[in-house]
């Protein structure tokens, strides 16, 4: 039976919310290289990918609220999407591998009573002018990027598409779901409706990777591993952590909330809960020296 690989590629790696916009070429050809490398070791490979970015550049446009949040993130999910897939099968065509893209656009149900929907958490669109901070009636807080929007974050429960995820990793179909962690939907007066949200696309990875048994939860992402004093001079790269020195650190402050601390506990949760599966964080195009070890960052149970 092949090996399952859940990709979780961060849209801060698509697009830095450090400026408007980003030459992205050299990232998806790295972003491509993992997939290929996945596809010819003989794994099926589903993509996740976040919006955080993107979703904000499509809010602020639309200055008169014209669609829900839940729209513009299924909007992202195509936009994305099509973009990965076309990347993609161009190379798998190039290189006459029998795999065929699919692009699911991909619902999640959430809590309305939530925590996430009281403190937004969600760094979305790019950073913030201090005029903006100062006149925008937003929620905003300071990332390593700078000061940027933030928006609910509410975890995700369940996949609702997930049977139709599972039937096409069966047939070989690279899948590409759950972008900007899924369309966040919850049943209001017995009718599904959008939440105002963007669901942390980690935590949704670490659900998906869980719900499929997958082999391997794969964070790829711009920071190169998980770092002891990120951004101090004395940051140290950290290879190996076990789920309890993880969350150690998570509560000693090293993993802000907004950036490196749900990577983090979404890869605990998916080590704590897999039997034999691999919880990595890396960049792109390192993966396959992150199942050596020899690259990014690996967290186990024990």
């Amino acid at each position: 039976m092949r090996k399952t690989a859940v990709y979780a590629l961060g849209g801060n790696a698509l697009q830095s919310p450090g400026s408007d916009s980003k030459d992205s070429v050299e990232v998806l050809a790295r972003v491509m290289s993992d997939v290929i490398d996945l596809l010819e070791m003989d794994w099926s490979v589903v993509i996740t990918h976040g919006n955080g970015p993107q979703v904000g550049h499509l809010l602020a446009m639309d200055e008169q609220q014209t669609q829900g949040l839940d729209t513009w993130v299924a909007a992202t999910q195509g936009m994305i999407g099509h973009e990965l897939s076309m990347h993609l099968q161009a190379i798998m065509e190039r290189r006459r591998r029998p795999e065929r893209t699919a692009v699911l656009l991909t619902r999640v149900e959430v809590d309305t009573e939530d925590e996430g929907f009281a403190w937004p958490t969600k760094p979305v669109g790019p950073v913030l002018s201090s005029q903006t901070v100062m006149t925008a009636d937003w929620d905003i807080a300071e990332t390593v990027h700078g000061p940027r929007r933030v928006v609910a974050s509410p975890m995700p429960l369940r996949i609702m598409e997930l049977d139709v995820i599972q039937q096409l990793v069966q047939l070989k179909a690279v899948v590409i779901c759950g972008g900007g962690g899924g369309v966040p939907t919850a049943r209001l007066d017995q009718h599904l409706q959008g939440m105002p949200a963007v669901v942390d696309k980690d935590h949704f990875s670490s659900l998906l990777a869980r719900d499929l048994g997958a082999h391997a939860l794969i964070i790829s992402t711009e920071a190169d591993a998980i770092y002891r004093g990120y951004g101090t001079d004395d940051a140290e790269a950290l290879r190996r952590l076990t789920v309890e020195e993880a969350r150690a650190l998570d509560e000693a402050g090293e993993f802000p909330k907004g950036s490196m601390g749900p990577k983090v506990e979404a890869l605990c949760r998916f080590a704590e809960h897999s039997t034999s599966g691999t919880s990595i964080l890396c960049s792109p195009g390192d993966v396959l020296l992150a199942l050596r070890g020899e690259r990014g960052t690996s967290i186990t149970a024990s």
